[in-house]
């Protein structure tokens, strides 16, 4: 049996270039959205145009990587171990605003086909973030009728520019402000029984066809045609979990 080839390992410098591209190629697209011209991608990373077209032959791939690489990087962040779980759960929150996830991902959802390594990096994400929200609802610091799909929508709705005229660096420090208010509502447990609706599965993400046209994030059917709520624990059982 032929042995097949080992993936080549880019030199330290190839490395950088390509990194360099990635980030360039996010900050751009938030700024000018998915039409970008290469070249300005280019400009932006500081490298030529040859060098970003070695990288990434086409726009396609350049998305599709930039998609790829965002993902893996969510996987990580959610991953990373804090002194508890909803430190944790804050932290990644921070870091996908930071990552621009919120804007870049629903831009690309109907602009980049779907292959195995996207595939695996969704899925891997998905597994890290879902685990991450176990947790925190396991230790009591996350209120129970809080899915990872209202997470991953929030990270969506917090990171999106607001419809005002302010710069872009100032709509991205209010998107962290802004994320320490939603944290500061997920810690304190409110007076009503439980939030409207149920918690949002990350499955329920997924692209859905619409009349046969490009997908779309959410089908709203299969989420509001399940009317009622899941129950929040009771105040007494809440004080047992939090200690208070």
């Amino acid at each position: 049996m032929t042995d097949l080839p080992r993936p080549r390992r880019l030199r330290a410098d190839a490395a950088r270039n390509r990194d360099q591209i990635l980030r360039a190629a996010v900050d751009l697209l938030v700024e000018v959205g998915p039409t970008v011209a290469l070249e300005a991608v280019a400009k932006r990373a500081g490298v030529s145009t040859a060098t970003l077209y070695r990288h990434f032959p086409d726009r396609a791939v350049l998305l599709r990587h930039v998609a790829v690489d965002l993902l893996e990087q969510s996987a990580t962040a959610a991953q990373v171990e804090e002194a508890d779980a909803f430190t944790a759960l804050a932290a990644y929150l921070h870091t996908a605003i930071d990552l621009r996830m919120g804007v870049i991902m629903p831009m690309l959802a109907d602009v980049i086909a779907g292959d195995d390594q996207l595939f695996a990096a969704r899925d891997e994400a998905r597994r890290s973030l879902a685990a991450l929200v176990r947790a925190a609802h396991d230790e009591g610091s996350l209120r129970p009728d809080v899915g990872p799909g209202d997470i991953g929508l929030l990270v969506i709705r917090l990171a999106q520019p607001l419809p005002v005229p302010i710069v872009a660096a100032a709509n991205h420090r209010l998107s962290h402000r802004h994320a320490e208010l939603v944290l500061d509502g997920l810690l304190r447990f409110l007076a009503v029984d439980s939030l409207r609706d149920r918690p949002l599965a990350l499955d329920e993400l997924d692209p859905v066809p619409s009349d046969g046209d490009e997908p779309v994030w959410v089908d709203p059917r299969g989420y509001w045609g399940e009317p009622g709520v899941t129950p929040a624990a009771d105040s007494e059982d809440r004080s047992r979990r939090t200690g208070s």
